[in-house]
């Protein structure tokens, strides 16, 4: 029942009393559009909801917009009643973790919700998520599209934290994340970056720059010229944005490139994906480093791009470590193996709540993490 135009924009199609009807996809998480999809209203009860979403049959949300958020809200506490099995090993139970979250999100991703062209919701009590929606998939076309009342909520909640925002007590500003963007919510990798030893560094490299905030930071302590790079469109718009806030245009240069600039540079620091698997969709990308390929190809390159006598940062947790994702050795070993030698490391525990909360499946792992700034040296 899915069609893809010549362009290759996914659609979705759902049958009315006078026929079918198609209209554009939207997904941020790559998932296809749904197959079987029925009319819902404020008549679907929450039981029958839930059984047509987890049987993959998708809803399209034709009643009170607020209902449809109350409705979304019951399927998700029928989810949480199921039991969790008990796991081996905290890799077993990271596993485990995944495979609920993957199914949860494909669950609750039914609920769907219809779009005008200029992304106005055509539902009673609906909110405007004109903004929101442009921020993400662009300025609006000519179509009516289709999206899960999911993903919209998580789309208002990013332009919201865009708008206003996360305190960075380290740099006495505020960073402004994106849609995608991996946000600096953990304030402990950035005491790492404020209080390690720096020279009078004249020029840095920032390698995977994100929202921008490692620059700045660098840039707080005094480094004159700071190359950020980036290759996700989004992260780049998001540190550029960030940057010029904070009136850092003219000392930071946010450059696209698949890890390293041109040239060479006295620092160069690099905060890669903490979890070496592979990511379930687009937006994983700032939390999984399928096959460590960013934290390989940072330390692998990295002699390459520095300056004699200079230092590469690199800023990792051992939570993969503690998940049996990878063993300290193999980390050690790819350090020696790319003609580096670690000069010096600072380690510092985690503080968000998570670490806290002894129900969370991962709780042994997270309360034993440590978060490390090596600092690394040519051989």
């Amino acid at each position: 029942m899915t069609t893809p135009t010549p362009l290759e924009v996914p659609t979705i199609t759902w049958p009315e009393a006078d026929g079918p009807r198609s209209a554009r996809w939207h997904s941020e998480a790559a998932a296809p559009p749904p197959k079987r999809v029925v009319i819902a209203d404020d008549r679907t009860t929450a039981d029958a909801a839930y059984r047509l979403a987890c049987e993959g049959t998708a809803l399209l949300w034709r009643g009170d917009y607020q209902n449809a958020r109350q409705l979304l809200q019951a399927i998700t506490r029928r989810l949480e009643r199921k039991p969790r099995k008990p796991a081996a090993s905290l890799l077993d139970a990271f596993n485990q973790h995944r495979q609920a979250q993957s199914q949860r999100a494909r669950t609750l991703g039914m609920l769907l919700i219809p779009l005008d062209a200029d992304y106005t919701i055509p539902l009673r009590r609906a909110p405007d998520v004109r903004q929101a929606c442009a921020e993400v998939y662009g300025p609006p076309g000519d179509e009516a599209s289709v999206a899960s009342l999911r993903e919209l909520l998580g789309l208002v909640g990013a332009h919201e934290w865009r708008k206003k925002g996360v305190d960075i007590p380290a740099l006495g500003e505020r960073i402004h994340p994106h849609y995608g963007v991996f946000s600096p919510v953990r304030g402990e990798y950035l005491d790492l970056v404020m209080r390690a030893p720096l020279l009078a560094f004249a020029k840095a490299f920032d390698i995977g720059t994100g929202t921008g905030v490692l620059s700045a930071l660098l840039a707080k302590r005094g480094v004159r010229k700071i190359v950020a790079t980036d290759q996700d469109p989004r992260a780049l718009a998001c540190a550029r944005d960030n940057l010029e806030r904070l009136g850092l245009t003219g000392r930071v240069e946010v450059v696209e490139a698949d890890l390293f600039p041109p040239g060479r540079a006295p620092l160069v620091v690099c905060n890669p994906p903490w979890l070496p698997a592979r990511p379930a969709s687009p937006i994983e990308y700032a939390i999984y480093d399928h096959e460590s390929r960013m934290l390989l190809g940072f330390l692998n390159g990295l002699a390459e791009h520095l300056e004699p006598n200079g230092e590469g940062w690199l800023i990792l947790s051992d939570f993969a470590e503690h998940l049996g994702l990878r063993t300290r050795d193999t980390l050690l070993a790819a350090i020696e193996q790319a003609g580096l030698v670690v000069v010096g490391r600072d380690d510092i525990k985690p503080r968000h709540p998570k670490a806290m909360d002894p129900s969370d499946p991962l709780h042994k792992a997270r309360v034993a993490e440590v978060t490390s700034l090596w600092r690394l040296k040519v051989r």
